[in-house]
């Protein structure tokens, strides 16, 4: 299946989402959203990687290296408090859009 853009904004959201659940390093966040959305977002390197040092720099996200399932070196990647709350804010106003859209969308 081909992988399809992103509107802006999202992938704030959604790498905010997905940490939510559990600390995870990269690779494993790019896995997780491509297994939710049933291969329609398929996040790639250049992209995932500026935007989750993006997140570390508005200190939404935290930051450690550990070792992976697979023995390696890699940094993980877990929710602050100010990324849990800026997530609850972000949600409520992409829940409102999305509404809108269908209200349009069903006219």
């Amino acid at each position: 299946m081909e992988s399809k853009p992103l509107l802006p904004g999202t992938l704030d959201l959604l790498l905010l989402k997905s940490l939510s659940l559990e600390p995870m390093h990269g690779y494993r966040i790019a896995q997780r959203l491509r297994q939710i959305s049933g291969d329609v977002f398929q996040v790639e390197e250049g992209t995932l990687y500026p935007a989750l040092q993006k997140l570390l720099a508005k200190g939404w996200v935290a930051g450690e290296w550990k070792q992976t399932e697979n023995n390696r070196r890699a940094r993980y990647y877990k929710l602050t408090a100010a990324g849990r709350k800026h997530l609850q804010t972000q949600r409520v106003e992409f829940e409102k859009v999305l509404v809108a859209i269908m209200r349009v969308m069903e006219a």
